[in-house]
């Protein structure tokens, strides 16, 4: 039997790790400890599992929880959404965290983290002008967002899996 410190442990670590100094860096002072310390805390076992929308509903307000949460003036809408999806993403790979809160069943519903190497790949996946400019991390805004998260989706459909680990190839591929 594990002591009850055990899963609130290993989702404090995986906040300090799926979000690096690299993750967030020029989103402003104070963001990489504010967005660690949300994700610590996030309720995992309160995410709505029924449906997408109720989902999308939970990851909007989650945001801009976030959000309101950072110690800057400017709202770098995009960093948060990358954080939360980033630590989402390794919560997913992660066999405790993953039983224990059974986020398989978001799987399906889980949303690529952004940043400019994967824009920069889907971009090129998608063909010259199929996808808008990307603003940056610090600029990109809900509809940006949902135009890449949308090709993304169809993207990895078409290769088998969901768009949530088209990251790793996306990111990999420039390495």
């Amino acid at each position: 039997m594990r002591p009850k410190t055990f899963i609130p442990t290993v989702q404090r670590r995986l906040a300090a790790t799926a979000i690096g100094p690299s993750t967030l860096r020029g989103q402003g002072k104070g963001v990489l400890k504010a967005s660690q310390r949300f994700l610590s805390a996030l309720q995992l076992g309160c995410i709505p599992r029924s449906n997408e929308a109720g989902f999308r509903r939970w990851l909007d307000r989650e945001t801009d929880r976030l959000l309101n949460g950072l110690p800057i003036k400017g709202r770098p809408w995009g960093a948060a959404r990358k954080g939360i999806n980033l630590f989402l993403r390794d919560s997913l790979y992660n066999q405790y965290l993953t039983r224990h809160f059974r986020i398989t069943e978001l799987e399906r519903w889980l949303e690529i983290p952004l940043d400019r190497i994967v824009a920069q790949g889907l971009k090129s996946e998608a063909g010259r002008g199929n996808l808008p400019p990307w603003p940056g991390l610090k600029y990109l805004t809900s509809d940006v967002n949902e135009e890449f998260q949308t090709f993304a989706a169809a993207c990895a459909r078409k290769m088998g899996f969901h768009r949530v680990h088209l990251d790793m190839y996306l990111w990999l591929k420039k390495r």
